[in-house]
């Protein structure tokens, strides 16, 4: 007793101590009791749910019926949806030989630049229609097929976009596939169509971009997704007030009429014939608008060139698939 009254402090601490830990258990016990309750029953609903779900439709003549149904228009529904892309799918994809692929490239490469230039757009030195790699170097004999599909279909597009008239090609990029890298292209899960992107920047005037754009939409043998497009004026300044200097009109005739009315009005006598229709016709030099005064109408109507920058997909679609 003489230890419990010298170290009161030490036995009340200890006793506090057993009493939380007893607490402790207890509201841990309880708690792993009603865990074990709730998942106990978890796992019962969960096993009548996926009996449920296996079982069979209920034989009901109306349930077999709806469901057959449902089928046969699900089916219908897939089977037009392929067909209606077929003739973007390509009918076959056959390699040829790398040395017969470098003539074709070469001279796709030369008919794309004459384009341009039959344009009058600037096209860069280094272009080739985005295989540049190959102006030194042969293309794997395994990869000349989706090569040679993907080189058409950039012949079409950028005829197109030579024939909307801009003014420049900028660049022009082809990101490079898996087969020029020695691997085997594997389409992913339920994928119908493979992307082969590309990216344009060029230079013209906005109805060209809405030529081309409206292009893009009407190719007959291959199908264009458009992923990101970005466009920017060429002036970056508004155009301001203190650049406008339009010509001012030529002073009126000295007549009688000019001095009484301002020269606001021609009456009958004043340079006209009796039945007051003028007699001179207006001089056409005087009436052009100034080359300036066009310039500034130009920039405020928004009829500046502008810089446009495409990143698209072609798609090249996958045979379809034979439905179970």
């Amino acid at each position: 007793m003489s230890w419990i009254k010298d170290n009161k402090f030490v036995v009340a601490l200890g006793s506090g101590t057993v009493a939380g830990a007893l607490l402790i258990f207890l509201a841990g016990s309880k708690d792993a009791t009603r865990y074990s309750q709730t998942k106990e029953a978890f796992d019962a609903s969960a096993s009548e749910a996926s009996s449920f779900e296996n079982l069979a439709l209920y034989p009901r003549s109306e349930n077999v019926d709806g469901k057959r149904k449902a089928l046969v228009e699900y089916r219908q529904a897939t089977e037009s949806l392929q067909a209606a892309f077929e003739a973007y799918r390509p009918k076959a994809v056959k390699n040829v030989s790398p040395q017969e692929f470098t003539t074709q490239l070469k001279a796709v490469n030369d008919e794309l630049r004459q384009a341009f230039v039959v344009a009058g757009a600037k096209v860069p030195d280094a272009f080739f229609c985005g295989f540049e790699n190959y102006q030194t170097t042969l293309a794997r004999g395994h990869a000349t097929g989706i090569l040679n599909y993907e080189l058409m279909g950039i012949k079409t597009l950028l005829l197109a976009l030579a024939k909307a008239g801009p003014t420049e090609l900028k660049n022009f990029h082809r990101p490079v596939l898996v087969e020029e890298a020695g691997r085997e292209f594997v389409p992913q899960g339920t994928a119908v169509a493979r992307p082969l992107s590309l990216e344009i920047t060029f230079a013209g005037p906005e109805q060209a971009m809405r030529a081309f754009l409206s292009a893009l939409t009407q190719q007959p043998s291959y199908y264009v997704v458009i992923r990101t497009i970005a466009v920017a004026n060429s002036k970056k300044d508004p155009p301001r007030a203190a650049d406008a200097h339009f010509d001012k009109p030529p002073a009126a005739a000295h007549s009688v009429t000019a001095d009484v009315f301002g020269g606001g009005f021609v009456l009958p006598g004043d340079d006209a014939t009796p039945d007051g229709k003028a007699d001179k016709k207006p001089d056409a030099k005087q009436s052009a608008p100034a080359a300036g005064s066009s310039r500034i109408l130009a920039q405020v109507l928004g009829n500046e060139e502008v810089q446009v920058f495409l990143r698209l997909d072609l798609m090249q679609f996958l045979p379809a698939k034979k439905l179970p």
